[in-house]
């Protein structure tokens, strides 16, 4: 799926959609140190060119990258990769970013970029699109519920970094 997927008026602009390659990584660890300061997790952010090509577009690469762009400026990009439901039975794809620069907020693109990602996963027989929100980000929250998203009451978000993921690893 190389190359340029859509390419749509959103709002007053034309915003074209196309799948991320590694001459975008700049652009992507820009937008990505301006989502964690948006989102108030700026300390945490410490992705390299490296370890971002190597999720992209190393030997066991996993993450797909799609970007959104007006002319050659990176309007929004998503990161995303396959997800399995087990009680459910069903795949998909876990969305772990979705960013929009502030200029081109409610102007489409988000959904444009939501919309190509249910694409490519109805292409691949997935049935689901898995995300997280923060609380405070009701914006974001009321976009995806008026696209049709409900929220998981019952589940909560655990991880294992640092020393706990070392520790297991015994």
């Amino acid at each position: 799926m190389a190359g340029q997927l859509t390419s749509v008026p959103a709002l007053f602009m034309e915003i074209h959609v196309r799948e991320l390659n590694d001459r975008d990584l700049g652009d992507v660890i820009a937008l990505i140190r301006d989502f964690a300061d948006f989102e108030g997790l700026g300390d945490f952010f410490n992705v390299t060119d490296d370890r971002l090509h190597n999720a992209m577009f190393g030997p066991n690469s996993f993450v797909e990258g799609l970007g959104a762009f007006e002319g050659a400026s990176m309007a929004g990009y998503a990161l995303f990769f396959p997800c399995f439901a087990s009680f459910r039975g069903q795949s998909g794809y876990f969305l772990e970013d979705l960013f929009v620069k502030q200029e081109f907020r409610k102007s489409g693109v988000g959904k444009l970029l939501l919309s190509e990602i249910v694409k490519r996963a109805k292409a691949r027989g997935f049935e689901r699109i898995d995300f997280q929100v923060l609380e405070w980000n009701l914006n974001a929250i009321r976009f995806y519920e008026t696209l049709g998203a409900v929220k998981d009451a019952d589940e909560r978000h655990f991880k294992f970094t640092d020393e706990a993921f070392r520790g297991l690893y015994g």
